[in-house]
Order: C-alpha cells, then structure tokens, then sequence
C-alpha cells in the first residue's frame, strides 16, 4: 500500500537538517499604477516607478500581530514512562537531543531502568485558568506532559480531555503562576481564500517560529487525520512540530490549530491544514464544563455521497448536498419525517457539499435545541426541524472483559446501542455485541479482532448480549467459528481451542 502523503506534524523519527536557502518575504507595501498605455486607452497616464519615499511606505509589518499572538502560544513535551525498564517505540537521535535521552534508557533526571516513549508539538492558551488546546497525536498514548512558555516558564500539565474523533485534546497547567496570556477565538467561519494568517509553534523543536501566507482553501474534506474532516488550507509553512500551534488572523485571533500536512517528504510544501476554531471552541467549551469526553448530537441515519449520476437523475446542475440512504428506528431524523432518498442540502443556512462537511456541521450544533435541514424530495424542496440531543443508552452496556482463553481473550465487549455505535462510529444491530477495545498483542489481537467489530455468532449461536458470550466463553472447546460484522460484510473464522 503506497504511504499516504499527508502527515500529522509531529517531529519524525529520523530528522535530516538540511541546509537551505531562505528567500526573504517581506510584507510589501504596494505601489498603486494604472495600466501602461496601449492604443485602446490612449487617454490613461502612465505612472513612473519610483524609489520609497517615505519610511513609513517600506516599514509595513506583521510584528504587531506577532507581539499579540505569540505569549499564548507554548511547546508540548509529551511522554509515557514505562518503569518496567521497556520502552514502546526506539527514539531517535534528535528525540534524545532534545528529550536528554543518554542511551542507557534513563531520560534526563529519570531512574535508572525507566525509558519513555517521547512527543513533542505545540498548543494554545485558551483560558487564564491554564487551559491549553493542542492535537490528540500530540498527547496520544503519554501519561505525562510538560509545557514550555513563550516567556520560557516551564509546567506540568495534566491532560483534561482527549478528542481523537477531532484530533484534538486540552490539557490544563497544574500550579499555573499567573502571567498566562489567553489567545481570544476569531471567527473561522468568516475567512475567506486569500485572507493573510500566520502559523505560530515549535517545528522540529528549533524553538518559537512564525510563518505567514494565506488561506489557501477552505472545507477540505479529504485529509484523513480525524473524522470531522472540514480543513482550513493554508501556504504558510507548517512543519515537524507544529502540531497543535496556532493558525491567527490579522487581529491576533485563533482562527486554527495546525495539525497536519501534505508532504512525500516530511517537510512543508506549502501544503497545510488547520482545524477551524469553530470546533476548536466547541471542544475547549466541553473541557471548561467539566467533561472528559466530547458528545455529539445523534441523527440516527447514514448519508452518502452525490455523484454526477445522482445529481443529474435529481433534476441538478451539479452534485451537492448529502443523500440520505437510511435511518434508524425511533431516531431524531425518523420522527423529524426524513425518508430514505431525501437530499439534504443545508445544516441551519450552511451548504454541505459531502458526508464529511454534513457530519462537521451537524456535530457543532451541541445538545440541546434543535437545528434544520433544507432537503430536497423529488422536486419539492422544504425545510425540516431536527430534535437535538446525544445518542441514546437504549440497554446497559455490561461491559465484558473475556479473561478465559478463547478468540475473545483480552477484548473488551459491550452491549450495542445507539450510543455505542456513535462512540465505535458503526452502524450496529439493535441487539448484539461490539468490541470496544483490543489489548495490543493478545489472543484477540492474535485472532485479528478489531475494535468495532460485532460479534454475530460463535459456532453457529446467535449472540444478543454479552451475558451471552460470557455463557459460552467459559466452557472449553476444542473449536470456535467466529462470525463478525465488519462495517457490513460478515466474516467467518474458525479457530483452535
């Protein structure tokens, strides 16, 4: 399988300095000039080009935004210490350069025999309380982290939430001493291709960096580094590092957080994306209520994409929108009187063109209260009220830990649900069993289990409910055929006991 060119901007594990030329790029102040004379517009003076004047017509600069932006801005020094004297991925010589890893598996002031598993990227301070947003990859998998200030104060940091839905998390400054200069939200929603940003964070941990350039694109939804595709794309250069830094406006304002690139070699190519601030606030709002997770509003139908044919067989120009291809019993978008084959086109005024920008829209709508859909039917266009509110626990989940040996061994398993199947991002039977987690190395993993998975039957028995499993996990067998639901397709396997 070829290597998909667009990376989350962590640092690599092999990093290459490279000497490279830097062409300056000064913010310019621009000459107004008509047109040269042509024999069309005789009557047009042509103006002379001349030397700056005036110093204030060659001293136009971004330093003012810089100076705003750049306090709130911190490095995040991430790791998971694993005091069994292993450690879960070798580090690199430039993680140990800039972690103090000396080769012996003890990090700089650690035990001897303690090895850590290193993550460096960047964050945002948004709350004077010590909030911090920064990237879930940054923090994934790590039980401690640092922050390093602009002002090169430096604190532990405890880990709030993690969103991997988003690709976002916020982590919180345990003994924050005052001074902490929060980044105030811009409005994500009202830039527009062109408009002048900057990137501010920590690339290949050189330090504090500012890059500037424009909004390149907005609504790219085919990035692939979290489930709410809805990019901003941006020129400025985003690097190794600057995960979970900031992209700002003109006013100082946070309008992204940087978090992945398209590149084949590691490095920028002017190809950058940014998580808008709208769902960076929605997420930051969750941490400030108290939350550990992040819940979104349940619809309770799959949509699909328009294609050419589709759209031209619906009487349109060209395919927008998003295809309702079915719904779910007693869900909001059955009693809000959706149908199968229903066009929906806006989430409350907003045009959603794919899945991806339907799911973005409809997640930033909260819990409570209601939203509406325009759709079209037939030839008949309207509007529709959707019930807001999260996913339902329609049956406890009694949570499942086979422990005795068999194909399940080390899997966690749960009742499906509604809810169940909005966490595992499934689309799951009323009655029956999904795994919710796979232990790495175990016989479930062995067996090539995968979180998501629902378990159909075993040895030609239906399963509905996890007691179910339980009953059959504890006998002994010399065989076991597995049936599994994997994203629609069932599977059958046959194992020994």
């Amino acid at each position: 399988m070829p290597r998909s060119p667009f990376l989350i901007v962590s640092p690599p594990l092999v990093v290459s300095l490279l000497a490279a030329a830097l062409a300056a790029n000064p913010a310019c102040a621009q000459m107004a000039k008509t047109p040269e004379k042509t024999p069309d517009r005789a009557s047009e003076t042509v103006l002379e080009k001349v030397v700056p004047g005036a110093k204030a017509q060659v001293q136009l600069s971004f330093a003012p935004v810089v100076k705003r932006a750049a306090p709130s801005v911190v490095n995040v020094y991430a790791s998971h210490v694993d005091a069994r004297g292993t450690t879960r991925n070798a580090m690199d010589e430039f993680m140990r350069r800039f972690f103090g890893e000396d080769g012996s598996g003890r990090g700089r002031g650690g035990a001897p025999g303690e090895r850590a598993q290193k993550s460096l990227g960047s964050g945002v301070i948004v709350d004077e309380s010590g909030l911090i947003i920064t990237n879930n990859h940054v923090i994934e998998n790590m039980n401690e982290v640092r922050v390093s200030l602009a002002d090169r104060r430096e604190f532990e940091a405890t880990i709030v939430l993690r969103d991997p839905r988003t690709d976002l998390a916020v982590v919180k400054i345990k003994s924050p001493t005052g001074g902490l200069v929060p980044m105030p939200f811009g409005d994500s929603e009202a830039l527009e291709v062109g408009d002048f940003v900057m990137a501010i964070g920590n690339p290949f941990g050189v330090g504090q960096t500012v890059t500037q350039g424009i909004v390149s694109a907005l609504a790219r939804t085919q990035v692939g580094s979290s489930d709410y595709q809805f990019f901003i794309q941006t020129d400025a250069a985003i690097n190794p590092g600057n995960s979970g830094g900031a992209l700002v406006d003109l006013r100082g304002h946070l309008v992204g957080i940087n978090t992945a690139i398209y590149s084949q070699s590691g490095g920028s190519h002017g190809i950058g994306f940014a998580i808008p601030a709208s769902m960076v606030r929605a997420v930051v709002e969750t941490a400030k209520g108290g939350a550990t997770s992040v819940r979104r509003p349940w619809l309770g139908a799959r949509v699909q994409n328009v294609t050419p044919d589709i759209a031209e067989s619906m009487g349109l120009d060209h395919p927008t929108g998003v295809l309702v291809a079915s719904l779910q019993p007693k869900s909001p978008a059955e009693e809000a009187g959706l149908k199968r084959g229903d066009l929906i086109l806006t989430v409350d005024g907003k045009i959603v063109d794919d899945p991806e920008a339907f799911g973005y829209r409809f997640a930033l709508k909260g819990l409570t209260g209601s939203t509406t859909f325009g759709i079209l039917r037939g030839t008949s266009r309207s509007t529709v009220a959707i019930k807001l509110g999260p996913a339902p626990e329609t049956r406890p989940r009694d949570t499942l830990k086979v422990r005795t040996r068999s194909p399940f061994t080390g899997a966690t398993l749960v009742n499906t649900s509604p809810a169940v199947a909005e966490e595992l991002q499934g689309e799951f039977p009323a009655e029956g069993v999904a795994v919710s987690a796979v232990d790495e190395g175990s016989i479930a993993a062995r067996a090539g289990l995968q979180k998501g998975d629902v378990i159909v039957a075993i040895n030609g028995m239906p399963i509905a409910s996890t007691k179910d499993l339980e009953r059959i996990t504890r006998n002994s067998l010399s065989m076991w055929e597995v049936s599994i639901n994997r994203g629609g397709a069932v599977l059958t396997s046959v194992f020994g006991g």
